[in-house]
């Protein structure tokens, strides 16, 4: 029988091989999720939050709304700690993910900064 640190040898030698011919500019979240060793329950929260406040911000919307500074707040203190808030918007917003969300806290970031 296989020992299990051949076994994970083997599974990260066809990562970093994967890695290689998969385009991962065109994916700037997922490159971030691996270059910031993400676990599965980390990416979840980050998924759960999007969803959360992507759902709130069409709520917001609708009822007119302009002021959606706390959803950045809200946003920044729930991130795992291993992402910068700054980078993993751009990185949603780049790679299409809660575009509407990712949209407007990108903007907020570039109004404050």
């Amino acid at each position: 029988m296989e020992s299990l640190e051949n076994r994970i040898e083997r599974l990260e030698l066809y990562l970093e091989l994967l890695l290689k011919v998969t385009d991962l500019e065109s994916q700037p979240f997922y490159k971030l999720v691996i270059s910031k060793n993400l676990n599965k329950k980390e990416l979840a929260e980050v998924y759960s939050i999007c969803e959360e406040l992507a759902k709130k911000y069409e709520e917001q919307k609708k009822q007119g709304l302009i002021d959606f500074v706390p959803l950045l707040t809200q946003f920044v203190g729930q991130l795992p700690y291993k992402l910068n808030p700054h980078e993993t918007i751009y990185a949603l917003q780049q790679q299409k993910l809660y575009p509407g969300l990712m949209d407007k806290l990108a903007s907020l970031v570039r109004m404050v900064y």
